[in-house]
């Protein structure tokens, strides 16, 4: 079936929160969001941080006037929010998630977190126990509903406001089909962004893996390559 935007479900009033929001990707898709006209939450281990990343963000082009970007501790954002991204370092990944598991209870969670390492021959995926950073995730949020998603998109790109479209394609994994749809909505409301199905979470290993691929790309052409997938 080809790739149909139109039959996509409106996800327009959704608030989204990003925990790890004060951070390049964080923040990056924080402006995104908040330009497509969402109430966006910006979330940080200190709401007196998230608060000022928050405003930053309010303030530049392309934010609708009435527009809705403030920021709080993870918690409270995590409570408050329809959809949560997470986008803290792989270092904290862990931490971070076990201790938001209760406000998260029943919330979409999306994870955008690529474990790589890095040493004098640059990146490299990194060996996680359970599988992926989205299958630690779920096993740590067992009361959420978790996919993978985001993981390629450029965060220069995100923070550019001279950029008006970002054409690549978001590779979503997840256990649950109906996600599918919700974030590829999600990501549809970036102009240029489709949202495809990649496969369970089992799958999400080599995606968020092949970040370090990209990052060499990007080194060697000076670009910020993204992903586009053929023939949908």
């Amino acid at each position: 079936m080809a790739y149909d935007a139109s039959t996509l479900p409106d996800v327009s009033e959704l608030t989204v929160g990003i925990i790890g929001g004060t951070g390049d990707q964080g923040r990056g898709l924080a402006y995104r969001f908040a330009r497509a006209g969402h109430t966006v939450l910006i979330g940080s281990r200190s709401a007196e941080r998230a608060a000022e990343s928050a405003a930053e963000i309010a303030a530049l082009p392309g934010i609708p006037a009435d527009g809705s970007v403030t920021g709080a501790a993870n918690d409270e954002v995590a409570r408050r929010s329809d959809v949560v991204i997470i986008a803290v370092p792989w270092d904290g990944h862990a931490a971070t998630v076990a201790a938001l598991a209760e406000p998260l209870a029943g919330r979409i969670v999306v994870d955008c977190v690529n474990p790589l390492g890095f040493d004098k021959q640059g990146p490299y995926a990194l060996t996680v126990a359970e599988g992926s950073a989205v299958q630690q995730a779920a096993a740590l949020l067992p009361d959420s509903r978790v996919c993978a998603a985001f993981n390629h998109v450029s965060a220069p790109l995100l923070a550019d406001p001279e950029i008006d479209r970002i054409d690549l394609d978001v590779l979503i994994c997840t256990e649950d089909r109906e996600l599918v749809d919700i974030v590829g909505a999600l990501a549809a409301r970036i102009p240029g962004m489709r949202g495809i199905y990649a496969g369970r979470l089992r799958n999400a290993h080599q995606i968020e893996a092949f970040t370090a691929n990209l990052i060499a790309i990007n080194k060697r052409y000076k670009a910020h390559a993204g992903v586009r997938v053929t023939d949908i």
